[in-house]
């Protein structure tokens, strides 16, 4: 499947600051599962600085823009050539070790509640089959909490919403990773682009999910939200440990007032 991106981020700021630095994570990873044919990161009046690849396998910008800024436009738009792996990273080269992501954050942590969900997900699952254990928890996690906007926010935790039983993609990543954790299974947050069908199955275009590591296969990809393994509808941009440490965009801005952020994306199916 070809699709095309158009990602528009916006931040304004009153009074203006006297500088801005982001760190961008908004390239697509590298594997076989998606080849990119164009890609562009525009960030008006910004200085380009590093660029690398980090340990996880992800490309990251960085960029500054010098005060006075009132408005910070990231445009983001390009075109990705996918294939349905059945939600498996196949060729995706990384240095970080998966027993790195056995370690848990605040928006991870486990609870008893959590504890019990996974728990009572593989009751009937021996040990070593750590892929049927994975798809347990996935549609435990999706049972759990409804998928519903409104009822959580970007600092609501695994916990939060599973005690709250609503809530939207990253509460669900970030509850599936909570689940794993306390199986010993090393599992990451995952964010991307979802192409929305006609069917009404994807929520956003702009979209996150789990990964968790199973011996002999990799990094294997979870949906929870969509009760699937990623597929050729998703475009992988990068991971991290919760949904802060993989956000696309980090930044720091200098100088004290309010600050508001407008999002706009949208993902189309291009002509082969």
């Amino acid at each position: 499947m070809r699709l095309t991106v158009d990602h528009r981020t916006t931040y304004r700021f009153n009074p203006a600051k006297r500088g801005v630095i982001q760190s961008h994570r908004l390239t697509p990873a590298v594997f076989e599962g998606q080849q990119v044919i164009d890609w562009a990161v525009a960030v008006d009046g910004a200085e380009r600085g590093a660029s690398f690849r980090d340990g996880a396998g992800d490309w990251v910008e960085t960029i500054k823009c010098l005060g006075p800024v009132e408005e910070v436009t990231v445009h983001v738009t390009g075109t990705v050539e996918t294939v349905n792996l059945d939600g498996v990273l196949r060729g995706h080269r990384e240095k970080v070790p998966p027993m790195s992501y056995l370690a848990s954050t605040r928006a991870t942590r486990p609870d008893l509640a959590i504890e019990e969900l996974a728990k009572g997900a593989v009751a009937k699952i021996p040990e070593s089959d750590v892929l049927r254990r994975a798809h347990a928890l996935s549609d435990a996690v999706a049972d759990a909490i409804t998928y519903a906007s409104g009822h959580t926010e970007h600092a609501t935790t695994a916990a939060e919403a599973l005690a709250l039983g609503h809530g939207v993609c990253q509460d669900h990543a970030h509850t599936l990773i909570a689940c794993a954790l306390t199986l010993d299974i090393p599992a990451r947050y995952v964010c991307g682009y979802l192409f929305s069908t006609e069917d009404g199955q994807a929520h956003e275009a702009s979209h996150a999910w789990a990964e968790l590591h199973v011996a002999d296969l990799g990094w294997v990809g979870f949906d929870a939200s969509n009760r699937v393994c990623p597929d050729e509808r998703y475009i992988r941009l990068g991971s991290g440990a919760d949904a802060i440490d993989a956000a696309p965009i980090r930044g720091v801005a200098r100088g004290m007032g309010e600050e508001e952020m407008d999002i706009s994306v949208s993902i189309t199916q291009a002509q082969q």
